[in-house]
């Protein structure tokens, strides 16, 4: 049976390809979800995708994911990285491994991006890597993390 895996993109990342190009490129949700569907299915793993720019629908989502028996989690939290407890508190609730995912260096950005409610609970973080960051995330959850690990 194929890893459960559950990419979540927060708050304005629906606005890929238009917002701040220069950052974050001219490839849009809908290319970033397909290219992650293809490499999913070449490693074999269930990819289920959500975007909200609601910080209670992804707090939702990411409780809805027990249920349903996700083994990894890859979330790119956006703005909420710096700001939503709540996240945090989703993530000890649920104990869902997780790897957090940013776009951009968040190191070379505002200092108020410096800091993250997510990284120490976080199996892995990856940032500053580009779209090619989820592909990584990808790889990395279906062969190093969740209970069906090698």
């Amino acid at each position: 049976m194929a890893k459960s895996v559950l990419l979540i993109n927060g708050p304005n990342l629906n606005l890929l390809g238009t917002r701040e190009p220069a950052i974050y490129g001219y490839d849009t949700l809908v290319d970033l979800e397909n290219n992650v569907k293809t490499l999913a299915g070449s490693l074999e793993v269930s990819v289920s995708l959500f975007q909200s720019n609601h910080e209670g629908a992804i707090i939702d989502r990411i409780h809805l994911a027990q249920k349903e028996k996700i083994e990894v989690i890859i979330i790119n939290p956006a703005a909420l990285t710096h700001t939503s407890v709540g996240l945090r508190d989703a993530f000890n609730g649920v104990s869902i491994p997780f790897i957090e995912l940013h776009i951009a260096n968040v190191h070379a950005r505002e200092s108020f991006r410096h800091h993250s409610y997510l990284s120490d609970k976080a199996n892995c973080v990856i940032y500053g890597m580009g779209l090619f960051g989820y592909e990584a995330a990808l790889m990395y959850a279906a062969k190093h993390m969740g209970p069906k690990a090698k």
